[in-house]
């Protein structure tokens, strides 16, 4: 019998698409492994398990269990990060937002040492309020008003790593369009103008108001991530389909040129909240 020679397929269920948890799960397995050079026999040693199963684990035909993740974040040394543990949550728990949004929610802005963010058309998420978050999301074409709340209640969810004791520094930059940009009722506006002057008092908040005539923030919105222990940047950019996620240096090093493109369009910081509070008196 040939050595190399595949055994008969047995019936398995259909394997999930690329872009399912599930998948990405396995996939992360199967990358940190060979990263490790070690074979799926001495992963399933330390998992506890069969070969067999750590296969069909990096080929997500076996939905993993939270057994399965917190002792693959302590292999692969991630228990700080809880990085499988949240794979996991991804499976098993419906998002609150776009998948693709989920991975930069998950895994990148939780962990980040600087966030810095340019919105041209709205308040950024992490400084809205839940009304405003609410009128935003229940523009969406043919939402539902449960998913309505899942991504209201995931946004707020999302704003908890600024109550942290050792929060991320977080600078903003918005147009200056978007304080009298009509969205919602003016009691709406009100408070949440009210409430970015409320959280740029913070230490580590800092909110800019960028001139509308600045010409290099009309190509969109965009975060960029400054990660700890020499990870690269990582940018998230946004677009009308999908945003992007990445820490390609060029492109990274391109968002970074933008950033301070728009920067040198922005008002002092004293003057932007200056700004922001007249504006939000004006909302009566």
């Amino acid at each position: 019998m040939d050595e190399n020679a595949k055994p008969p397929e047995t019936t398995t269920p259909p394997t999930p698409p690329p872009s399912s948890p599930q998948a990405r799960f396995g996939a992360e397995m199967r990358r940190l492994r060979e990263a490790k050079q070690w074979s799926q026999a001495a992963v399933a040693a330390r998992l506890g398990c069969t070969q067999t199963q750590v296969s069909r684990l990096e080929m997500a035909k076996r939905t993993p269990s939270k057994s399965d993740a917190e002792k693959l974040d302590l292999i692969f040394g991630h228990d700080e990060r809880n990085y499988f543990v949240t794979l996991y949550r991804r499976i098993t728990a419906r998002p609150g937002g776009p998948r693709w949004f989920m991975d930069w929610v998950d895994q990148i802005e939780p962990y980040a040492n600087v966030l810095r963010s340019w919105d041209p058309l709205l308040i950024p998420g992490l400084l809205q309020t839940e009304s405003y978050a609410r009128h935003i999301f229940s523009q969406g074409p043919r939402i539902t008003f449960k998913d309505v709340d899942e991504r209201v209640r995931a946004r707020m969810q999302r704003q908890a790593i600024l109550d942290r004791d050792e929060p991320p520094m977080l600078l903003c930059l918005i147009d200056q369009a978007v304080l009298r940009q009509p969205l919602g009722d003016v009691a709406m506006m009100r408070e949440q103008l009210m409430h970015l002057v409320e959280m740029a008092q913070r230490p580590a908040i800092c909110v800019q108001v960028v001139d509308s005539q600045c010409v290099a923030g009309r190509l969109g919105a965009f975060m960029i991530a400054e990660l700890p222990h020499g990870e690269p940047d990582t940018i998230h950019a946004d677009s009308s389909a999908e945003g992007q996620i990445t820490d390609d240096p060029e492109l990274v090093a391109s968002v970074w040129n933008r950033y301070e493109s728009i920067r040198l369009w922005a008002y002092p910081e004293h003057v932007s909240l200056k700004m922001i509070t007249e504006a939000g008196q004006e909302w009566n």
